[in-house]
């Protein structure tokens, strides 16, 4: 990621980030309407589930500029979620409720700059989460 998608990302989560409780509470509505049946591997309440999700973006997004750190962080994570039932096709969803909340939660902030730099943020998360969850698996595949 470019110093500048990594800025566009901060600036637009500081945006959001006061209001985390209801972005939180957004995704998982964006997240079970694109996929009802996704409701099923959550099983704490899912206020707590979006308290950890909004901890969990806010350290990635302080450390998008040390992709060392961050890479660790995201194969453990991706490695745990394995055993939560997460498959390889989740992350998309997970990723369009996502650029839907933030579009949703920023309005006219959400520019197609900040989209991309998004979508590019994602995309690190995912196929690090997805190729470690592969190798966890004892499965070796390459990601898109």
């Amino acid at each position: 990621m470019t110093p500048h998608e990594i800025h566009l990302i901060r600036h637009s989560f500081n945006l959001v980030q006061p209001h985390a409780a209801d972005t939180a509470q957004q995704f998982y509505d964006n997240l079970f309407d694109a996929d009802p049946g996704l409701r099923a591997l959550f099983r704490t309440d899912i206020r707590h589930q979006g308290e950890r999700l909004m901890t969990m973006l806010a350290a990635a997004i302080r450390v998008l500029d040390d992709p060392y750190t961050l890479h660790a962080a995201l194969r453990l994570l991706g490695r745990r979620h394995v055993g939560y039932g997460v498959q390889p096709a989740h992350y998309a969803t997970v990723g369009a409720a996502l650029i839907k909340t933030l579009r949703d939660g920023l309005g006219d902030a959400f520019t197609a700059e900040v989209h991309d730099a998004w979508a590019a943020m994602y995309g690190v998360v995912s196929r690090t989460m997805m190729e470690a969850a592969h190798e966890g698996a004892g499965v070796q595949t390459a990601m898109p």
